[in-house]
């Protein structure tokens, strides 16, 4: 059994410890709140988007476009949103399982790192790191997607990459939040979802078909990649939130554990000091 100091000291490491994921926790719950009213007040018109765009192109027939076109390239470009920390349960894990699950080519991959922990999880696997944004999950702002979809439009346009992707957790609720690999390039529909009037219904752009998709579709991937950003952040808060708070209550029944072990010790000590007492006085007798 451990002396009676080892156990003092592990019940005041454990305290200690205590101490700052509780403070971790409250961190965390402030920053959960404005996280998540950004994510469900923008959440609206983010899925609108992504729908209506597929809607529109579903109805519009072939278009001839760089945007469109199926890609040449095998490479795939996949905007992987993690956090810049740790000590967020499986939330970064979770994430990264959907680039390592096996069905993608390790070697067709270029990976956009939006938070450190995805990016170092996936470096250390062999994927090839072809930008680094984490600093943009830090404060998610709209000028930061815009920035990383110029970045990959440009390489879907020159040829240098077939598809691109965006993976990122979903923000359902503060203890629920669902990983998800969402394809945004070329844009997939499926024309049995339309009704009879919409494939009758032609589409038709002003200003010409050209002009009007340079516009629409960098706008559609910018909306997706800020709204995935402000997800991913609510998410993460929620999740260390929920962690920090785990741990907390962790660290209570180990005290508590602790606290009966050392009254156990303490009850033995006293135990066998008045046994030698007693025994020493029979002894002068």
């Amino acid at each position: 059994m451990a002396s009676m100091r080892e156990i003092k000291r592990r019940k005041s490491s454990i305290t200690s410890i205590q101490q700052i994921t509780k403070a971790m926790k409250l961190v965390s719950t402030v920053k959960l709140q404005k996280s998540r009213s950004r994510a469900e007040q923008s959440k609206p018109y983010f899925s609108h988007m992504y729908e209506t765009v597929r809607s529109m192109l579903a109805k519009s027939g072939n278009i001839d476009h760089p945007y469109l076109r199926p890609g040449v390239s095998s490479k795939k470009a996949v905007i992987v949103v993690t956090s810049n920390r740790g000590l967020a349960g499986g939330y970064n894990v979770n994430v990264t399982k959907l680039i390592t699950a096996g069905w993608m080519n390790k070697e067709d991959l270029y990976i956009y790192a939006v938070g450190n922990k995805g990016k170092d999880i996936l470096a250390r696997r062999g994927y090839e790191i072809r930008e680094d944004y984490s600093a943009a999950i830090e404060n998610p702002e709209f000028r930061d997607a815009r920035e990383i979809c110029d970045k990959v439009l440009k390489s879907f346009a020159d040829g240098e990459i077939g598809e691109i992707y965006v993976a990122y957790t979903v923000f359902k609720n503060t203890v629920v939040h669902e990983p998800r690999l969402l394809k945004l390039l070329p844009v997939e529909f499926d024309e049995s979802e339309l009704s009879r009037e919409e494939k009758l219904t032609p589409m038709n752009y002003e200003p010409e078909e050209e002009a009007a998709l340079d516009i629409i579709i960098p706008k559609y991937i910018t909306s997706i990649l800020y709204g995935a950003l402000v997800e991913a952040s609510a998410s993460e808060n929620g999740a260390r939130m929920q962690a920090m708070d785990s741990a907390t209550s962790n660290a209570d029944d180990i005290i508590e554990a602790l606290a009966l072990q050392y009254n156990r010790a303490r009850q033995g000590s006293i135990t066998q000091e008045l046994t030698e007492i007693i025994a020493g006085a029979e002894a002068l007798n």
